[in-house]
């Protein structure tokens, strides 16, 4: 059982720049595709970006693309969402989620979540 624990969110103005990382434990993190999803309140929850197991390959929501970068470490097993150019409408819950197979930009094929980190964006 994979277990994924986020960190990095906060405060940052408009313009600014995060690193959020995603630590995960108790699996073999390069079977597992990773993605990362936002939810703001009164919204559902939305695909940001995902990798592939290896990392040779992203895919990317096109309101981040160009903002964001996604990035893993197998080693560290790790995944990272690199956010620069924020923007109010970022400001959100941003969680992780890992699974088997190849990444998807649907949170129903994801099989383990994170409890999600803050990321606010003040104008």
């Amino acid at each position: 059982q994979l277990q994924l624990v986020e960190s990095g969110g906060g405060l940052v103005q408009a313009g600014g720049s995060l690193r959020l990382s995603c630590a995960a434990s108790g699996g073999t993190f390069s079977r597992y595709a990773m993605g990362w999803f936002r939810q703001a309140p009164g919204k559902e929850r939305e695909f940001v970006a995902a990798i592939t197991k290896s990392g040779g390959s992203a895919d990317y929501a096109d309101s981040v693309k160009g903002r964001f970068t996604i990035s893993r470490d197998n080693a560290k097993k790790t995944v990272y969402l690199q956010m620069n150019s924020l923007k109010p409408e970022d400001t959100a819950n941003y969680y992780c989620a890992a699974r088997w197979g190849d990444p998807s930009s649907s949170d129903a094929a994801y099989n383990f979540w994170g409890q999600g980190t803050q990321v606010t964006v003040s104008s």
